[in-house]
């Protein structure tokens, strides 16, 4: 949730302006050279935005210009996150027990090279985190930003990168990791029936899922799924979520999301998923088993939290970006969940994400994120992020076979921590899904699916185990790992064995 903390008048913050040692630049001691007063295109940022990913497999806003830095907030609305702190692991306003007089001085600082008041300069200051939304128009304000001590990060907030590569449509096109209503008819050879009439993947066997539910089902164990929601047409993800052998258990969903250009815009769509992903993650994860005949979830007796946080599997632009760090502080809340699972993601770091991501870190989650799903236009990106990030466990799919290989569109790398097997050899066929529509089914695929199916293992897991903490889990999950104790440089600790891990 984000609040607007700040109860000062301008006149108060332009006293502390006055007093703070930080804001020590003289007027007119900053000069921007004429080739840089004008902002670089969409096409020059994301080509320079290209050039860092291919020669450092990376790209970051604080390596960057400000002159750069500057052109992308001027691309993007005016809109500015910043995050703030006395170091760079300051992210807790909890923590910070002087974070009101640096957000003021931030605040000052902006108001004096703006020249504007607050109520044009503050969008939004964070509950939790020391971070707040502003706009700012002027290169002159960055740099002087940039002197600060205080300063973290400074990112363009609403800067769209695919939308001048236009692949976002790609990305929804129901090619099986992305959007998609679709249904198919199952292969019999991709399912078996278990009682009491349900159908058990083929790649839960490729895992000994089914052999691991005679010791844990994940039962007492929260599993949040951080994605586009849940499907209000798919009951199993409903009113029959608790039913059968999946009993005296809770689905709770919430939504984050706002569907608005504009960033003042504070009312969310609702917690209903509007593309499909979410419901097919929240399935292979926790789908009940019971007699309606469709796939059943991993840790079918687990309880599940959804927050509809994106509109679509690409965290691009300020409301979805803003949505998924709103859901990760929230998660982060929650004494009843352990496990957070988020299939979605960008191709370089989200400050504001990184934020939420390591605040729930910090509070015990065991959080899982997809090392990255796509066809030919951002295949040069390794794990994509925040599966890159250290608080995160990256996970990617692989083909059915005895050697590594990885799915026609997934991508590996050194941070991929764990795999799983989700393309038939033969067919190519991925993990069947209930579907969007009720009494339906489908096929998933890509390291999304892959991701759901792993953070169900660490249910299974967690809840063999109640007493252990997140690294315990997550240190048995390697043991379990076909390539323990070796990491392989593309694959991680590979496979896990379920049943292993749950002995």
């Amino acid at each position: 949730m984000i609040k607007n903390l700040l109860r000062i008048s301008v006149i108060s913050i332009m006293f502390f302006a006055s007093c703070s040692k930080d804001d020590n630049i003289k007027e007119g001691s900053i000069v921007i050279e004429a080739s840089q007063k004008d902002p670089l295109s969409a096409l020059e940022i994301n080509a320079k935005i290209d050039e860092s990913i291919n020669t450092k497999g990376s790209f970051n806003w604080k390596e960057s210009s400000s002159h750069l830095l500057w052109s992308a907030i001027a691309q993007g609305q005016n809109i500015v996150t910043i995050g703030f702190g006395n170091s760079k692991d300051d992210i807790e306003r909890a923590k910070l027990s002087d974070n009101e007089k640096i957000q003021n001085d931030l605040l000052a600082i902006i108001m004096k090279y703006e020249g504007t008041n607050l109520d044009k300069t503050l969008i939004s200051s964070d509950e939790y985190l020391n971070l707040i939304d502003v706009v700012i128009s002027k290169q002159e304000t960055i740099i002087a930003l940039r002197k600060s001590k205080y300063i973290r990060y400074i990112e363009p907030g609403d800067y769209k990168y695919f939308e001048g590569k236009r692949v976002l449509e790609k990305m929804a096109s129901g090619s099986g990791s992305g959007c998609g209503y679709d249904a198919s008819t199952l292969s019999t050879a991709d399912y078996t029936f278990i009682t009491p009439n349900s159908k058990a993947p083929w790649t839960f066997y490729k895992h000994n899922i089914p052999s691991a539910w005679s010791y844990s089902t994940g039962r007492g164990v929260t599993i949040a799924i951080v994605d586009t929601g849940v499907s209000p047409n798919q009951t199993l993800l409903g009113s029959s979520f608790n039913d059968g052998n999946s009993s005296g258990r809770t689905i709770q969903k919430y939504g984050v999301y706002v569907d608005s250009i504009w960033p003042w815009s504070t009312t969310t769509d609702g917690t209903s998923d509007l593309c499909g992903h979410g419901t097919s993650m929240a399935s292979v994860a926790a789908a009940p088993r019971n007699d309606n005949g469709l796939p059943v979830g991993v840790a079918y007796n687990a309880n599940l939290v959804t927050y509809r946080a994106a509109s679509n599997v690409v965290l691009e632009g300020y409301h979805e970006q803003n949505g998924v760090k709103n859901a990760f502080t929230a998660l982060g809340n929650r004494s009843d969940v352990k496990i957070i699972s988020m299939s979605m993601g960008h191709i370089f770091s989200v400050g504001k994400i990184e934020d939420g991501i390591k605040y729930a870190y910090s509070k015990g989650k065991l959080i899982f994120c997809a090392g990255g799903t796509s066809t030919s236009f951002t295949t040069f990106v390794g794990v994509i992020f925040p599966a890159s990030m250290s608080e995160t466990v990256a996970v990617t799919g692989v083909k059915e076979g005895s050697t590594y290989e990885k799915c026609d569109v997934c991508h590996t790398g050194s941070k991929i921590d764990f795999t799983v097997v989700m393309q038939r050899s033969g067919s190519g066929n991925t993990v069947p899904v209930d579907s969007y529509y009720d009494n339906q089914s489908d096929y998933v695929g890509g390291s999304s699916v892959a991701t759901a199916t792993t953070a169900g293992i660490a249910a299974l897991v967690w809840a063999k185990n109640p007493s252990w903490n997140k690294d315990q889990v997550l240190t048995k999950m390697r043991q379990s790992a076909s390539l323990y104790p070796n990491k392989n440089p593309e694959f991680g600790y590979g496979n896990i064995n379920a049943l292993l891990a749950v002995q």
